[in-house]
């Protein structure tokens, strides 16, 4: 893999479980791939292109990771602090529907809400615009030293790499560090606790184990780290902890 879409190449889509939701709904990797291409496509849309950033809740949860995938794909830089993105101008920014009332956009940046139909009009509702969306993956180009995470940046939605950034090749070189070093396979069950805010943790969290066809539990609130089993079930060994402090990007 040379960038993060190539997680979703279609060749790759199965019944296998990729993905365990905080209250245990599973979702496949057909179920993953086909929506993060709606995903794209919605965030295509409202205006997300190559460098241009979307600013996402943290949140380890479903739609957090729908939008960073997807995002992903049509090479749009991921902040994942919606309050800075608001300041920054960022081309699209989603929030929880509960955190709505109080976001108030700079014109020019598209709001969307998920968790719910928004109060104000002209905020998107993500599940309404995701369900109707074209399941088909849309037109890209992403070299692997774009940024795929971004950081801190000058102020505007559009933008050149700056400190902070995390590129497509860099966060797929630290999940290959992981997966050697953890012996990750499709029959591994990594728990992503914590939040998506340290790139560190979506490397170890959930590009690696993605990457090996194996499964991720957004464990919310249960655990502050990423933890790998040696089975999908937990009836393996003893979870290990990943020390995130030992991943460093190039």
């Amino acid at each position: 893999m040379d960038v993060v879409g190539d997680l979703l190449a279609r060749d790759r889509r199965s019944r296998d479980t990729a993905l365990v939701t905080a209250d245990g709904r599973e979702r496949t990797y057909h179920d993953l791939i086909t929506n993060a291409y709606k995903a794209a496509n919605v965030l295509r849309y409202l205006g997300a292109r190559e460098e241009s950033v979307v600013a996402v809740d943290p949140a380890p949860e479903w739609h957090a990771t729908l939008a960073f995938l997807g995002a992903a794909r049509l090479g749009a830089p991921v902040r994942f602090d919606p309050v800075a993105g608001i300041a920054a101008g960022d081309r699209v920014v989603l929030v929880a529907v509960d955190d709505e009332p109080g976001v108030d956009p700079r014109p020019g940046t598209n709001l969307v809400a998920f968790g719910g139909p928004p109060e104000r009009p002209e905020t998107t509702h993500w599940e309404q615009e995701l369900w109707s969306e074209n399941p088909a993956t849309p037109p890209s180009s992403v070299a692997p030293d774009d940024a795929v995470i971004c950081g801190a940046d000058d102020g505007g939605g559009d933008r050149d790499a700056g400190d902070g950034d995390v590129s497509h090749g860099a966060l797929l070189d630290a999940a290959a560090t992981v997966i050697e070093k953890h012996d990750l396979t499709a029959g591994s069950r990594v728990a992503f606790g914590g939040d998506l805010s340290d790139p560190r943790a979506v490397a170890a969290g959930l590009v690696a184990p993605l990457s090996v066809g194996a499964t991720v539990a957004l464990a919310g609130e249960s655990t502050s780290g990423v933890e790998i089993s040696e089975s999908t079930d937990e009836t393996g060994d003893r979870p290990r902890s990943v020390d995130l402090g030992s991943i460093a990007f190039r």
